[in-house]
């Protein structure tokens, strides 16, 4: 042969490898390919080991050396199928990974609950914004490529599935639960943004799991403290909660959560959580709705589950349901005895469990699993704080940013007035005043606390004068954006006194929370900003510089002022 021909025959070979790798079959096709890797582990299981498939235990690395190595043990001695991280460090978590693999002789599916990325958990790594922000995003691509640089993340990580996205359409403003978690109150906007971030996921070779099924959005309980329960008919489920879950079916979603819900239209039994009733898990996801991949349960040590639930009952009635992962059973020991007890008393079949086995090992077969894993405990953080992602971060919060009210105001503003920078919520200085002070050089900034009294206020209002350009900052500086932003009856009315006096208000706050400052709507401008996070500063401070033209869609409807679509 000459050089010619076997340059053009390595040049075929290679042009068919990267036809095959482009063509790699989605999770709930391989289901139907049953390969060959799955029947060969699937027979040296036994009975027990089988059982024991379906059971993911929680893990942390912030926790004590103690707690980790009891986590070890129970992965060896009960030889589980998963592992679920919470909170830690991304280097602890590739170190104690790496040890979790290699007591298990099956394989491990890691997961993480990470709905805006590992900084959902993990210190030390990105979070994009969260799922609210995003569905004020008018360009679906933009999450799109979040979702391929997630699974970046989590792959390097040695995670293989995230239990995300949210598709809750959140339509209940009171909801302590969700709120800030989803997309929105549209079925439409939820559907469409979380199909994006889901296409992103499973093509950058993560498992995903749609939750909180049959839809979590409209109830004012949080089902981690008490089982919640939805009183609607079921046409109102159909037509509203389950729509994104029916579009993202479509779409191939590898998996889907179950909540802990007490839904009398669906399942008339009392206090029976959704996760544990077969007409709401097989009747109406697996055989309506025609789901075939992975069924999660959510967390089995929730109060939703155990408040009537207990000692391993939950878990048998959770597999006689449709679940195929049961996620952080109280005692796994004493659920896989009870599970083979209930098989023996023929309440559930042999059959069923080999069904979500088989389910199990092809996702693990698709993850990459049929390899032994090992990850590089090398460059953990820098390969996880990527440019392009944190230049991805910064694109997203840009296009979230949300005009209510005129733009007039902000094309007001000048640098020849003197502008006073008024930040409510925070005492320290943020990183928007900082950003705008180099724009309006003839400035003076305040910076006044939650808690601020009436002297306190007293004092910023004395300094402003009737010719005065105001910004004015609202920051909510909890962890988390939720609603009741714990600002004091003086600092509210401080926000009332300014927005009747032509504030221009840039909001860093879940938008719901418009709600508690009466007078508001006076503002001239008002910028939604949805989380007090530098990325969200930096681009709300490009919108009040003029140097960014705000294109974001209010996701929710908080009064009649402030409407779902808002936007302009």
């Amino acid at each position: 042969m000459n050089k010619k021909f076997l340059y053009a025959l390595g040049l075929v070979s290679l042009l068919a490898m990267g036809k095959v790798n482009a063509q790699q079959p989605s999770y709930i096709d391989l289901l139907r390919q049953q390969p060959h890797w799955v029947d060969s582990v699937f027979n040296k299981l036994s009975k027990k080991q089988k059982i024991a498939q379906l059971f993911f235990v929680r893990a942390h690395t912030n926790l004590s050396k103690a707690y980790q190595d009891s986590v070890g043990k129970v992965i060896k001695r009960e030889k589980l199928g998963g592992v679920v991280f919470f909170q830690g460090g991304p280097v602890r978590q590739a170190v104690l990974t790496n040890k979790y693999q290699s007591k298990s002789k099956v394989p491990l599916i890691i997961s993480i609950d990470g709905e805006w990325g590992l900084g959902m958990r993990l210190d030390s790594t990105i979070s994009y914004p969260y799922q609210m922000a995003l569905g004020a995003v008018q360009n679906k691509e933009l999450l799109y490529k979040m979702g391929l640089e997630v699974a970046k993340d989590f792959k390097r990580l040695g995670v293989h599935m995230n239990l995300a996205p949210d598709v809750d359409v959140n339509n209940n403003a009171k909801n302590p639960v969700i709120n800030f978690r989803s997309f929105g109150e549209n079925k439409y906007n939820v559907a469409e943004k979380s199909a994006a971030y889901l296409k992103g996921m499973q093509e950058g070779g993560l498992l995903t799991s749609i939750k909180h099924f049959p839809g979590h959005g409209d109830t004012d309980v949080d089902s981690h403290y008490d089982l919640p329960q939805l009183k609607f008919t079921k046409e109102r489920l159909d037509t509203l909660e389950l729509y994104p879950f029916k579009e993202l079916i479509k779409k191939g979603a590898a998996g889907v959560m179950i909540a802990h819900m007490n839904i009398p239209s669906l399942d008339a039994t009392p206090n029976m959580p959704s996760t544990l009733s077969k007409p709401i898990v097989t009747d109406l996801l697996k055989n309506e709705l025609g789901f075939k991949g992975l069924i999660i349960s959510d967390a089995m040590d929730m109060k939703g589950v155990t408040k009537f639930y207990k000692d391993g009952e939950a878990e048998v009635m959770g597999l006689i349901a449709g679940n195929d992962i049961l996620e952080l059973a109280h005692d796994t020991k004493q659920a896989v005895k009870k599970i083979k007890q209930a098989i023996k008393d023929e309440r559930i079949s042999m059959e069923r469990i080999d069904e979500s086995v088989k389910k199990v090992l092809t996702a693990k077969y698709w993850a990459g699993l049929n390899v032994k894993p090992h990850i590089d405990e090398n460059n953990v953080v820098e390969d996880l704080n990527r440019p392009e992602s944190q230049a991805l971060v910064q694109q997203l919060a840009d296009a979230s940013m949300t005009l209510l009210k005129s733009r007039d105001g902000i094309a007001s503003l000048t640098p020849k007035k003197r502008t006073v920078i008024i930040n409510v919520g925070t005492g320290q200085a943020t990183t928007f005043q900082n950003e705008i002070v180099s724009t309006y050089k003839n400035s003076i900034s305040f910076n006044v606390e939650r808690n601020a009294n009436a002297a306190a206020v007293a004092n910023v209002i004395k300094q402003v004068k009737d010719d005065d350009q105001i910004v004015l900052a609202i920051v909510d500086s909890r962890t988390r954006p939720g609603n009741n932003i714990p600002l004091s009856k003086d600092a509210k009315d401080l926000i009332t006194t300014l927005a009747a006096r032509n504030a221009m208000v840039a909001f860093f706050a879940n938008p719901y929370n418009l709600a508690n400052f009466p007078g508001i709507e006076m503002a001239r401008s008002i910028v939604v900003a949805y989380q007090k996070e530098d990325f969200m500063q930096k681009a709300a401070a490009a919108v009040f510089t003029k140097k960014l033209v705000p294109t974001g869609k209010l996701p929710i409807t908080v009064n009649s002022f402030f409407k779902y679509g808002d936007g302009l």
